[in-house]
């Protein structure tokens, strides 16, 4: 990979500006005490970041016994809330006919639209198209937001031709992704808890977000029903289980991540009264607020308490693409105040919160030049450094790697978690056998040493025979189609 043309990570954003801290007073050195202090930094950095086996261990136990808690009671005090999705009919490859999926997720909402031909043809055909919401709706009402959306969704429909067609006296079926925090009490509908992503529509909380839509879709006269409500971790489940009946697990990493699993329902101690007819159904595990055992710094302390939710999603501020780099800046602010790491005053853009961000670390990770100058540019460009030694920019390089190297093997040590957990409640039949993990997000597509780092955890953790048998397969923009599959599943014209 090129150092001059580094991969973007796309699903990083920079982050909602923290308070300032207050300025520590800056401390000159002789050089040899430059060298010494903005060593010792790097070694407290290195062994509080460190994931040894016994770490990772510790971190896959704790993950797996959070699970378990969490299925037990939703009073249990674990920190993984375990939501059931009330997804407990999985694609088979026998879906036939026209499928709409809707995803809404962020300051753009994405329309799609695919032909389903059954096991000899399945995907025939898909389209889609992505809509950016005006910013004002974004602070308006839930009906000037869900009258919008469903305008768009009309002017797609209208555009419908070719190769899709509806069976006569069919209505269209959607399915709906809604990436923001539901209590959703069955397949096709969901209570929203709160707006989040920079949303703060009135008129919302506490309603159906499923009823809100399909009134917008009878006001725009657009006949179509939503036939199943999902957020995007189980659409891109449903979407790689589509295509491969061995997928159990999907993970997103990208600015956020989230986890879910395919779960028996007689494991499920909480759920016992909602018994599905297929015996299993896919588990929300929420591991973005999973903290146990995580070995985690002074800076992770600080970023965390700066943050707007102090002491929340710590898994998630650990090991996800939105805070990454923001780490990563915090352990060279220190550096540059306490050393003349990069000469004598400290670069002014470096004192900005989250100014760094993972790109720019994938970028300079990538540059094997001699003279490290890709990392030179990009201090320079970003964090106003005017001038960096080559001696600097090593240094910068080696704490990029810590917490890039820390984050990966996490990553790899929460879905190590996942299985262990399948496998013991499976009594023996998933190490067994071949299990596939689905990813999906920037952060695992395009950080190369990220994915690297990951991998050879799970590979430590399980060992070289076992690994073998989990594969951890990129699924790329998986949810959509797996929402419009999860509408074919739960059609109401299945025969």
């Amino acid at each position: 990979m090129s150092a001059a043309a580094p991969p973007a990570v796309r699903s990083c954003r920079p982050f909602v500006k923290a308070p300032a801290r207050r300025r520590c007073p800056a401390v000159r050195c002789s050089l040899a005490g430059d060298v010494v202090t903005a060593g010792r930094i790097l070694k407290e950095l290195k062994s509080g970041c460190a994931t040894p086996l016994p770490v990772l261990r510790r971190v896959a136990d704790a993950m797996a016994d959070d699970m378990r808690a969490g299925l037990a009671s939703d009073h249990s005090g674990s920190e993984l809330k375990m939501i059931l999705s009330y997804v407990d009919v999985l694609p088979t490859g026998n879906e036939k006919g026209l499928f709409y999926a809707l995803d809404l997720g962020g300051t753009n909402f994405r329309v799609l639209r695919v032909q389903l031909g059954g096991k000899d043809n399945r995907v025939i055909d898909t389209e889609f198209e992505q809509v950016s919401i005006p910013r004002e709706l974004m602070f308006g009402t839930s009906e000037e937001l869900f009258d919008f959306i469903a305008s768009g969704l009309a002017r797609f429909v209208e555009s419908e031709s070719g190769i899709f067609h509806l069976p006569p006296e069919r209505k269209r079926e959607i399915g709906f992704t809604f990436s923001f925090p539901v209590n959703q009490t069955s397949i096709d509908s969901g209570i929203l808890m709160k707006w989040t992503k920079g949303f703060a529509v009135s008129g919302t909380a506490g309603k159906d977000v499923v009823a809100c839509l399909n009134e917008a879709m009878e006001r725009q006269g657009l006949d179509m029903r939503v036939s199943a409500l999902v957020n995007d971790t189980v659409g891109t489940l449903a979407g790689a289980r589509y295509w491969d009946d061995d997928v159990m697990v999907a993970v997103i990493l990208g600015t956020g991540t989230n986890a879910c699993y395919i779960e028996q329902t007689d494991a499920i101690p909480k759920l016992q009264s909602l018994a599905s007819g297929s015996g299993r159904t896919i588990i929300n595990t929420e591991w973005g607020a999973f903290s146990d055992g995580l070995p985690l710094t002074e800076f992770d302390y600080d970023m965390d308490n700066e943050s707007i939710n102090p002491g929340e999603q710590i898994f998630e501020k650990t090991i996800s693409g939105m805070y990454l780099g923001e780490i990563v800046r915090r352990v060279l602010l220190k550096m540059s105040k306490f050393s003349a790491l990069f000469g004598n005053s400290v670069p002014e853009k470096l004192s900005t919160p989250f100014v760094l961000r993972t790109p720019d670390l994938c970028a300079m990770h990538q540059d094997d030049s001699r003279d490290l100058y890709e990392v030179g540019m990009r201090l320079g460009g970003i964090v106003g450094t005017t001038s960096s030694t080559l001696e600097a920019r090593k240094v910068a390089l080696e704490v990029i790697d810590t917490i890039v190297q820390r984050g990966g093997r996490l990553a790899g040590a929460g879905i190590v978690g996942i299985l262990q957990k399948l496998e013991q409640d499976s009594r023996g039949l998933v190490f067994g056998k071949r299990t596939v993990v689905a990813m999906d997000g920037g952060l695992y597509e395009n950080y190369p040493q990220y994915r690297n780092y990951l991998k050879g955890a799970v590979t430590e953790l399980l060992g070289p025979e076992l690994s073998k048998n989990v594969i951890i397969e990129h699924t790329k923009d998986g949810s959509g189609i797996g929402a419009a599959l999860l509408a074919a599943v739960n059609s109401k014209y299945i025969d």
